[in-house]
């Protein structure tokens, strides 16, 4: 069947983070129903909540516009979730590089970062994004559908990586990435950290935290790490964040959800006490849940 541009948007929006916090927060959306209508999803009556999720993923993989959260699904479910695991990596959305902020980043034995450019996107930014990435990650790709990848693969530096999301849904790799953790910006990633973060780096490399009011406290830690050797701040930065920012805790909450949705449940933050909430929302019959107010 043919998706017009209506019907895009609303199988877009159903995986924003909006419907995801208000279903976990409220156990119902209106505006996931309302969606749900806009999008033409056709469900049986007492198939869930959680299968309307999926057969509206399934149309937004093959809508021929797939957005940026098909791509971000195929690289959790491919690469964290099937190369690595909950236990021994962590991924990071959004994450501040320079001036830009990375779409995707799994850290594991180095921090590869992944820039999305879906069939919705222009490469008109890539040039300055990856300069930037470079300062912060060791592993630079580019992930593409067809049409973008020989663009990216003559306008792209020949050690930054390049990946193609096939029309199968399937991730192939078309050059590697070469791992350059020299080449990064200890000041560069210092500003990519919280405060704590930063601390624990200098002290796991034995340099001593500045004692000085906290006023003063960001301007002595990035004269720190100033001095510091790129590739020692660089896994540093990776045992870190793998500790700070583990998603381990959630693999009990991940595995209960729909497949559709556990890039969401990795990405979007939500209070604890409502994931319950969430999971038996998702179990709720289409027949019930177009009645959400």
């Amino acid at each position: 069947m043919s998706t017009n541009a209506s019907q895009l948007s609303a199988l877009s929006r159903l995986f924003s983070s909006g419907v995801f916090r208000e279903i976990a927060k409220r156990g119902q959306s209106s505006l996931f129903a309302r969606l749900l209508a806009q999008a033409k999803i056709s469900c049986a009556s007492d198939q869930s909540v959680g299968d309307a999720f999926d057969a509206a993923f399934a149309l937004l993989r093959r809508s021929g516009m797939r957005d940026e959260y098909v791509y971000r699904a195929a690289l959790t479910q491919n690469i964290l979730l099937g190369t690595h695991s909950l236990n021994t990596a962590c991924m990071l959305t959004e994450f501040r590089a320079g001036s830009c902020k990375a779409d995707l980043a799994i850290l594991n034995g180095t921090a590869t970062v992944y820039e999305i450019k879906s069939e919705r996107d222009s490469l008109t930014r890539l040039a300055n994004q990856i300069s930037n990435y470079q300062k912060v990650f060791a592993k630079v790709y580019v992930i593409v559908g067809d049409g973008h990848v020989n663009d990216v693969l003559e306008n792209t530096p020949i050690d930054i990586g390049v990946m193609c999301l096939t029309r199968r849904h399937q991730i192939t790799k078309i050059r590697n990435a070469a791992d350059r953790p020299d080449r990064v910006c200890p000041v560069t990633i210092f500003e990519s950290l919280r405060s704590s973060e930063a601390c624990e780096i200098l002290n796991g490399l034995g340099v001593a935290t500045p004692q000085v009011p906290n006023t003063m406290l960001h301007s002595a830690l990035r004269e720190c790490f100033a001095g510091l050797a790129p590739e020692a701040v660089h896994q540093a930065m990776v045992e870190t964040l793998k500790r700070t920012r583990s998603l381990a805790p959630l693999k009990d909450f991940v595995v209960n959800l729909p497949i559709s949705l556990q890039p969401a449940a990795l990405s979007i933050k939500i209070r604890p006490e409502d994931q319950n909430r969430l999971i038996t929302a998702l179990r709720t019959p289409i027949s019930s849940a177009m009645d959400w107010t």
